[in-house]
């Protein structure tokens, strides 16, 4: 589901000289990022999302899969952990928020190997329209920032900079173009009132047309039981209680996300947005954050084997 986007700036604190006498002092430069909230839409996207998951003909300007961008976050401060130093990893905030404008180019439809699917949907969105667009994206820059504070390079599919899309096959190059060590797209479900609880998407053993996912199948498990795992215990929320019969993870065929990805990729439905009691976590920045943490916790776990 659509996230909201946070563009980051730069605050530099520069030299400050205090007089009394003929003392001087230095102050120290800082960096800090902001990661705005944003709105969701309805419907379901790349996750349950993925169940409305699309790929079109006419792509926007922008991106393309053979020049994956990489966003990056400001230095990480002296001391850091560089744990995942000479790691890629893609995020894939799932959906964008232009989506809802741009209907006929993301119901166009894309090959996923084993059936044409619409390039992308709009995703699905709280009650009160907090939409799942936005809260991708917020979580995804939330995460880019722990990564590369632990020396990952970061690649993001799109960063609300594009009109719509990008489209699901596109989303799956930019990852495979980049040789990501793991992909995670990140969304929120829209299912029935009473259904609580994350889960992550692993990809099914598939072989058709352009999707041979036989290779990405093991990696992928790995790094989705690690993000169960450590999501659960950065959230304290449990693992979904209407799919995955309580492991928190469900195997699909039917994603072109995965489907066409070479690479180690997982789906991540941090929640289910059509429910009042995890739509308040989806609006809390403070829970928000602590989703971050516990994506970039079980990427980095499984990163360091």
């Amino acid at each position: 589901m659509p996230y909201d986007h946070r563009n980051t700036a730069r605050r530099t604190l520069a030299l400050a000289l205090a007089a009394a006498g003929c003392c001087a002092a230095l102050a120290g430069c800082a960096t800090s990022q902001a990661s705005p909230p944003s709105g969701k839409a309805r419907g379901t996207q790349e996750t349950q999302a993925a169940r409305g998951e699309s790929g079109a003909q006419p792509r926007p300007p922008f991106a393309s899969p053979s020049a994956p961008r990489s966003t990056r976050s400001p230095l990480p401060a002296p001391g850091a952990s560089r744990s995942l130093a000479g790691k890629t990893v893609v995020i894939d905030p799932g959906h964008n928020s232009g989506n809802f404008r741009h209907s006929a180019e993301i119901n166009q439809k894309v090959d996923i190997g084993t059936v044409r699917k619409e390039c992308d949907t709009t995703g699905t969105s709280t009650d009160a329209g907090y939409t799942e667009a936005s809260f991708t994206l917020d979580v995804s820059h939330r995460l880019r920032d722990l990564l590369t504070a632990r020396g990952a390079e970061v690649v993001l599919t799109h960063d609300g900079d594009r009109p719509w899309g990008p489209c699901i096959d596109e989303r799956a190059g930019i990852g495979n173009a980049a040789r990501a060590d793991a992909v995670v797209s990140v969304h929120g479900d829209g299912s029935a009132t009473g259904n609580r609880g994350f889960h992550v998407i692993l990809p099914a053993k598939v072989r058709a047309g352009s999707a041979d996912t036989a290779k990405i199948v093991a990696p992928s498990r790995a790094l989705g039981e690690r993000i169960v795992e450590r999501f659960a215990r950065a959230t304290g929320t449990s693992p979904a209680n209407y799919i995955g019969s309580g492991t928190g993870l469900d195997v699909r065929d039917d994603l072109g996300g995965l489907n066409l990805s070479t690479v180690p990729k997982v789906f991540v439905e941090c929640g289910n947005m059509r429910d009042p009691e995890d739509a308040q976590l989806f609006t809390s920045p403070t829970w928000r954050q602590k989703a971050a943490q516990g994506l970039a916790d079980g990427i980095t776990t499984y990163l360091q084997g």
